[in-house]
């Protein structure tokens, strides 16, 4: 199926669902002006699982149209983020992911999104600058959403080790403290 026609197929059942699966909250976040955004106390998330298992490998283009591979971070923990602009709970954690950039791209950990949207890279760009968001974007294709777990629903978080396992994914809205708790176990193997 061409890329344009699963995101077709995947955007009506993801706006349906809220972008995920997820138990819809009934509060936003204070100063929030999402309603029905992420619950305003630290949550775990619906979905949250370990794995210790291989992440699969991807190469893909970023906003540029450069290939970008997941063997580019080899040796780093990497916070793998499928998201899209259109989707209020993904957009919610972007601030979380900037900081997670900020305090431990030092430490050895990369964030990396994952854009599922159907729009032209060019668009996906300007809202990444509007929004500040300060590590790399890729362009999903449909192969390795799915691989990752964005046909579950987003946003769909999957923390990474050094060695290239996944060791935690997150479906749904996450608080940042849990993705510091994941990235802390993962430094520390």
């Amino acid at each position: 199926m061409p890329r344009s026609a699963w995101f077709a197929l995947l955007l009506p059942a993801l706006v349906l669902a809220g972008c995920s699966r997820a138990p819809a909250p009934t509060a936003a976040v204070p100063g929030s002006d999402t309603p029905g955004g992420p619950p305003a106390a630290s949550s775990t998330p619906s979905d949250s699982t370990a794995s210790d298992s291989t992440a699969p490998p991807w190469t893909l283009n970023d906003l540029d149209g450069k290939p970008v591979s997941l063997s580019d971070f080899k040796g780093k923990v990497v916070v793998l983020d499928l998201w899209a602009t259109w989707c209020p709970p993904c957009r919610a954690e972007i601030p979380h992911f900037i900081e997670i950039q900020n305090e431990y791209q030092d430490k050895g950990v990369t964030v990396v999104g994952m854009s599922i949207d159907s729009i032209v890279p060019a668009d996906v760009a300007k809202f990444v600058k509007d929004n500040g968001m300060n590590y790399p974007i890729v362009m999903a294709d449909e192969k390795t959403a799915t691989a990752y777990g964005a046909d579950q629903g987003i946003p769909f978080t999957v923390v990474i080790d050094k060695n290239g396992n996944v060791v935690a994914r997150h479906l749904g809205y996450t608080d940042k403290s849990v993705f510091e708790d994941d990235i802390k176990k993962a430094l520390a193997e």
